[in-house]
């Protein structure tokens, strides 16, 4: 799959997964493709080194502490991005689960199916 289709593919995950939460509002979809590529930098530079300053208590929780990391990198998402709002913590980690939901499936749909 091609980085502009995966960047269309999560842009597209962030609007519906706003669409189940009311915490979180996207004004645009293209605030949503700006929060796609802030989230996808972020999560290639940022989320390795927190998981890493974090492994001892990621251990402790069995990974459950990673949704911390992603409720938190959503909120500063929502912080630098116009359009794109998150009522409050709480609401951010929700909604990084749904938004990995909806993108997991929306990844099913659209994967072509290979031949085994």
């Amino acid at each position: 799959m091609g980085l502009l289709l995966k960047w269309l593919i999560m842009a597209a995950s962030i609007i519906i997964a706003a669409y189940f939460i009311p915490g979180v509002r996207v004004g645009s979809f293209f605030s949503a493709l700006w929060v796609a590529l802030f989230l996808g930098v972020v999560n290639v530079l940022v989320r390795p080194v927190l998981i890493l300053i974090t492994l001892p208590i990621n251990i402790l929780t069995l990974g459950l502490f990673t949704f911390v990391i992603n409720a938190v990198l959503i909120l500063l998402a929502s912080s630098v991005i116009k359009g794109f709002e998150v009522a409050g913590f709480w609401w951010a980690l929700l909604y990084s689960v749904v938004l990995s939901a909806v993108n997991y499936i929306i990844n099913l749909i659209v994967q072509p199916r290979e031949d085994r």
